[in-house]
């Protein structure tokens, strides 16, 4: 979504200048709105995830069993009492938003709850309550707008090296490379953030818990529920705030999975048996 949002600013940056005759000028003011969209998206994103996701906030006489989960593992974290949601989209997975601890906002959809055990469903809400500890919003936030500023400095860089005075075909030609390779760059920084942010909630939900594998089970269960055909979710532009990946199993590896917003669930399960052994000393064979 951001990469997207930056390519199309860049493009609305270059019309603006070249109406007002300035490309430098243009390309600075569409960097000023995108830092803008940047700070909408972090304190209204929990509306939109809300809205988007087919989200109820719901109490604790609508769903007694997910909403004393939530509440006994807040307690433990010493964070404040989130508010508890169910989205009705088709696939099992949940979810969790909102710039800081008080004004969090942990969601489960409903194929989850129906799927999972007590246990499963307690190591999928620690998960979320660790990225709401873990400020995991405000990091995302800021990594995201990052991608974004790279993206406009090497645009800046070739307008500028092409319309200077003392231009030469190096200098442009380094200009290029650079706004090529280096938005990419920023991108799988941006992904890498990703990605370890959830092997990071992974741990820290686990040890709230103490059962890394039930944590485990439920990842195996939902990664299945996501990839069947009644799963239409259709939304990329929030795939990565689900536990896995909405979008179902790509298999692949390589330079692939350098792209993911998720890491693969043998890896992140591979990573909750270790904790287990850690935690527990119960020894598993890989």
């Amino acid at each position: 979504m951001f990469v997207a949002m930056t390519g199309i600013l860049v493009i609305l940056g270059s019309v603006v200048g070249k109406l007002l005759g300035n490309w430098i000028m243009g390309l600075l003011a569409m960097l000023a709105v995108s830092v803008v969209f940047c700070f909408y998206s972090y304190f209204f994103s929990k509306r939109s995830a809300i809205k988007y996701n087919r989200v109820r906030i719901v109490t604790r006489e609508q769903e007694p069993r997910l909403y004393a989960i939530v509440e006994r593992l807040a307690m433990k974290a010493d964070l404040p009492m989130p508010e508890v949601g169910v989205s009705d989209v088709p696939m099992p997975n949940a979810f969790a938003t909102g710039r800081n601890p008080k004004d969090a906002l942990v969601v489960a959809t409903r194929p989850l709850l129906n799927l999972l055990t007590d246990e499963e469903l307690e190591g999928v809400m620690a998960h979320e309550l660790s990225h709401v500890k873990n400020r995991d919003i405000l990091v995302m936030s800021v990594a995201s707008l990052m991608a974004s500023i790279v993206g406009y400095i090497t645009q800046m860089a070739v307008w500028s090296t092409m319309f200077s005075d003392e231009r030469n075909g190096m200098s442009l030609a380094i200009a290029i490379l650079a706004d090529i390779t280096m938005p990419i760059a920023a991108m799988l920084v941006q992904l890498g953030v990703s990605r370890n942010r959830e092997y990071l909630a992974d741990e820290t939900g686990a040890r709230l818990t103490g059962k890394p594998m039930a944590l485990a089970s439920a990842l195996t269960k939902i990664e299945g529920g996501c990839s069947s055909r009644t799963n239409n979710y259709d939304n990329p532009s929030y795939e990565s705030v689900w536990i896995s990946n909405p979008l179902g199993t790509r298999k692949a590896s390589g330079l692939i999975n350098l792209f993911r917003t998720h890491p693969t669930t043998p890896d992140r399960i591979a990573r909750l048996k270790a904790l287990d052994e850690e935690i527990n000393g119960i020894r598993h064979v890989y």
